[in-house]
């Protein structure tokens, strides 16, 4: 590229043109490496056989103006229909990869030729998650390959030259830490650690953070009789007390994030970013599921929504915006478990909304909404945006050349 495309004037730059040269610099060379630049996602998991088409589902995510999005695989119908939409995604390279991948780079690389690379510029892959709460799961041989596989896919996204737009990451359950309450008190489980240091140690020096999926809705089930459900909605309630931090948490979710932070502050990674992978609450469970119920869904997932907006940070790390992907994008009729892991969608398969929280489905639904019909509305949004954008960069490139 011509470095000389500016002919700059030969006295000092006034304030005005060099502050305007910065903001014409700012459009067009932004750096886009992140994979997670809002605050708001969600996991568009696809374990049904009643769902909207692809396309239908990036209508959708268009109208509710939902930028960031992770999968659970690498579909090729999902990514060429996300193709131009402008929304970020995360694709996952599945556990029953993992053993293969880790064979070698090449492996990793085949892969990716296949499953990322045709897709690219137009369909904005941000990152690949290599396997999915493979630590301190059940299956202790994928324990050993996580970490080849990690350093394998980033090693062939290095020799393409897509290190600095994909991120390489792995997401966790809360079944790596021993403890987690007070969040002070949070550390890994001793057969854990000896796999996650080595692991964090590679993310730190790629300049990953840590995900890690947190189910207050888990939490509150497994022991409803000693959780104020007030506490886990965040909804009014007396709140926890961390006496070792001085800090008070009146919401669990802070509280999990926290904990998170402070496991990685006692393996020396107390700077590394935590995202939540995966949040969410259940609309329907079976008798012994307490609290999955609409109500509590709807609660849940209006007060979380209200919360990312704000871009806020927790108790623990005030000044770090928390991120977050809600689980999930559908109800899944074909998902194993109890009743509940089959209804943690915002929406219906009809593209219907479950609940109100603010968005708007594909098609009319009985849960009460005010906002715009969904086609009208995605297709203003993305109007506005767009000559918006346009129409502030011609006019500071148009400056630009006045006051050279």
């Amino acid at each position: 590229m011509e470095r000389s495309f500016i002919n700059f004037p030969s006295k000092q730059m006034t304030f005005s043109s060099f502050f305007l040269w910065l903001l014409v610099f700012s459009v067009f060379f932004v750096n886009d490496a992140n994979a997670f630049t809002g605050t708001y996602g969600v996991n568009y998991g696809r374990i049904a056989d009643n769902l909207p088409s692809p396309q239908s589902v990036v209508t959708l995510l268009k109208a509710a103006k939902i930028k960031n999005v992770r999968i659970y695989d690498a579909n090729q119908e999902v990514l060429t229909a996300l193709k131009g939409s402008g929304i970020e995604i995360i694709v996952g390279l599945g556990n029953e990869f993992l053993t293969e991948i880790s064979i070698g780079e090449d492996r990793a690389m085949n892969w990716i030729k296949e499953n990322v690379q045709p897709f690219l510029p137009g369909t904005k892959i941000r990152g690949i998650a290599v396997g999915n709460e493979i630590l301190g799961g059940n299956n202790r041989e994928l324990w050993e390959v996580l970490l080849p596989s990690v350093k394998n896919v980033h090693s062939a996204l290095q020799r393409l030259g897509l290190t600095k737009s994909i991120e390489v990451s792995s997401p966790h359950s809360e079944a790596v830490f021993a403890s987690s309450f007070p969040p002070s008190a949070c550390v890994f489980r001793e057969d854990v650690v000896e796999f996650m240091k080595p692991l964090l140690q590679f993310f730190w020096q790629i300049g990953s953070p840590f995900y890690i999926n947190a189910y207050p809705f888990l939490a509150y089930k497994s022991d409803p009789e000693h959780i104020d459900i007030n506490y886990a909605l965040f909804k009014k309630n007396a709140g926890v007390f961390d006496a070792k931090t001085n800090l008070h948490y009146d919401n669990m979710f802070d509280a999990q994030v926290d904990a998170a932070y402070a496991a990685l502050d006692k393996v020396g990674f107390g700077k590394m970013e935590v995202i939540v992978s995966e949040t969410g609450w259940a609309s329907r469970g079976d008798d012994n599921e307490a609290g999955a119920n609409l109500k509590n869904a709807r609660t849940y997932n209006f007060n979380l929504k209200k919360k990312l907006a704000k871009k806020k940070g927790t108790p623990y790390r005030p000044k770090t915006k928390v991120r977050a992907y809600i689980f999930a994008l559908f109800n899944e009729n074909l998902k194993p478990g109890p009743t509940s892991e089959r209804n943690f969608g915002l929406f219906k398969p009809d593209g219907s909304i479950s609940y109100d929280i603010g968005f708007t489905g594909l098609v009319p639904s009985s849960a009460p909404s005010s906002l715009l019909s969904f086609k009208d509305l995605g297709f203003q949004g993305w109007l506005r945006s767009s000559y918006s954008w346009a129409f502030a960069s011609c006019v500071a490139v148009m400056l630009l050349i006045l006051t050279l």
